[in-house]
């Protein structure tokens, strides 16, 4: 049983290393600064951040260790979420920029969300 929730755990992160690549990436095309590094090639980690704008930063860690989301603002730690309250707030990430890009408000509407 231990052995089979272990292999689970270790698909959930690979799935989740791999949806965080794909934000990054979208989010770049949206004009966001963003980036998402990974350890190697097994994807068993990985590090990603977006900026939103006005020193606004959101970092995110997965490991198989732990998840973790960071908000901060003009260097100053906001907000700290840790396992599936973290991945929620990725999740509400991801649906805010799935509506039709705006002009020059999108940005801020992003940032005034999160």
């Amino acid at each position: 049983m231990f052995l089979r929730l272990a292999q689970q755990h270790r698909q959930f992160v690979q799935d989740l290393v791999m949806n965080l690549q794909a934000l990054a990436i979208v989010l770049e095309r949206r004009g966001y600064l963003a980036s998402c590094y990974t350890c190697g090639d097994q994807m068993n980690s990985a590090s990603f951040m977006v900026s939103l704008g006005e020193n606004h930063l959101i970092r995110f860690l997965v490991s198989d260790y732990g998840i973790t989301w960071t908000e901060m603002r003009d260097d100053r730690e906001l907000m700290k979420l840790e396992g599936a309250e973290a991945v929620s707030q990725l999740q509400e990430l991801a649906n805010i920029i799935k509506q039709p890009v705006q002009t020059s408000t999108s940005h801020k509407t992003l940032a005034k969300r999160c």
